[in-house]
């Protein structure tokens, strides 16, 4: 039987490159209530080694991917003055399908970012 997973990336698309030593923490959210189900950080390809959240602990609802951007922008001299302009980027998002496989992917720059629904 199929089971679902979540996997992520993040590029740095100021540099052109991926987006390595990127701290990602996965939360799963029930109303107001988050229960913290994953940390990680990215590798040399701006992925995580594993699934942020593998078929064995899957489940559909509703989950909240938080970026560490501003710590890996620190990193990466891209920074600028404080207060950052992009900080911690938080992207919610709902999995329906038990069977399927979430990617969420994060492009990423100083000062703006974007996501979709990857494959």
């Amino acid at each position: 039987m199929a089971q679902g997973y979540l996997t992520t990336h993040v590029l740095d698309t100021a540099k052109g490159t991926p987006a390595a030593g990127l701290r990602i923490e996965l939360f799963y959210l029930d109303g107001e209530t988050r229960k913290k189900m994953a940390e990680m950080v990215t590798n040399g390809d701006g992925r995580t080694d594993a699934p942020i959240l593998p078929e064995g602990d899957f489940a559909t609802g509703q989950y909240e991917l938080v970026f560490h951007a501003g710590d890996y922008l620190r990193a990466s001299d891209q920074a600028g003055d404080d207060p950052l302009f992009l900080d911690q980027v938080p992207i919610r998002f709902g999995m329906s399908d038990a069977d399927t496989h979430y990617h969420v992917p994060l492009l990423l720059s100083p000062y703006g970012y974007s996501t979709y629904r990857g494959s």
